[in-house]
């Protein structure tokens, strides 16, 4: 699985996430018990990880909404 993003706002994990269901685009959100070690406080930020034969469709959707995705290193 790739990154597709990484961020803070769980806003913004849960609309990336309903574009991909409606794209059935299958995808893992990472991260997401980490709130537990940090107090909930939102200082560590959630991956949404998609397979990489879906990441360039994954990353037309997100483009298309104006969500900055991970770039590749």
């Amino acid at each position: 699985m790739r990154e597709l993003l990484r961020t803070n706002d769980p806003t913004l994990i849960a609309f990336a996430s309903a574009l991909l269901q409606g794209e059935d685009i299958d995808f893992f959100q990472m991260d997401v018990h980490m709130s537990v070690l940090e107090g909930s406080i939102g200082v560590l930020p959630r991956r949404l990880m998609v397979h990489q034969r879906d990441l360039f469709r994954a990353r037309a959707v997100m483009s298309d909404h104006d969500i900055p995705v991970t770039e590749d290193r």
